[in-house]
């Protein structure tokens, strides 16, 4: 990636509100000791630690309440497991989520994954392993925001595409011109007015006095 790349992926980053890094991370397990062990080794990492919170549930209202920047959460858990609740908070609220678990196996890699969770780590996560698993479930989660970004865009454009074509061909029909004509009068218009040729294009569509 080039450094005017890297440089426009930031600017999009910020221009989204999130930080460079993560600073407020929440702590969700079922078991306290376990709990207090992990917002120990953040602390020390020098996260603004915030819970525990025993269950899902409580991880749900919590983020919902208090927006972290990211959550570590148990899979296991009574009430509502850490998946089911990392399938409402990234989609809802756009937190992304590192699952600590005992277990290894395919399945929760992959439902981990379609649930919008962005590292998942063993345990008993070391602080060095919890450092390392944030930092490349955060900039995962970056390149998620990025992609879903640029789809967005392309989207928008698509969308302009169209409504130039259809008010160029409406040009075309209302003053008997060639399609290169309308185009440079849809052009000249959007000079003029200081506005979007899409802009200038919707007003075609929708008023017919505007050319």
């Amino acid at each position: 990636m080039t450094p005017e790349e890297n440089t426009s992926i930031r600017s999009n980053i910020e221009a989204l509100g999130l930080p460079e890094d993560p600073e407020r991370i929440l702590v969700v397990d079922d078991e306290l000791l376990v709990a207090q062990g992990i917002m120990v080794s953040l602390k020390a990492l020098g996260f603004e630690v915030l819970g525990p919170c025993k269950n899902g549930e409580e991880a749900v209202k919590f983020c919902r309440d208090e927006s972290p920047d990211i959550v570590i959460m148990d899979i296991q858990m009574p009430i509502m497991d850490g998946m089911k609740a990392a399938q409402v908070i990234f989609p809802e609220l756009d937190i992304p989520v590192v699952m600590l678990t005992a277990y290894s196996d395919d399945t929760y890699l992959r439902n981990s994954v379609a649930a919008g969770v962005f590292g998942f780590l063993l345990k008993p996560a070391s602080s060095e392993q919890l450092s390392a698993g944030i930092t490349v479930a955060w900039q995962r989660f970056l390149d998620h925001v990025e992609q879903r970004s640029q789809i967005v865009n392309l989207k928008q454009r698509l969308d302009d595409r169209r409504l130039i074509e259809k008010a160029k061909w409406i040009i075309v029909k209302r003053k008997e011109i060639s399609e290169p004509d309308a185009m440079k009068m849809l052009q000249k218009q959007s000079r003029s007015s200081r506005k979007s040729i899409a802009a200038v294009a919707r007003a075609v569509i929708d008023s017919d006095g505007l050319l």
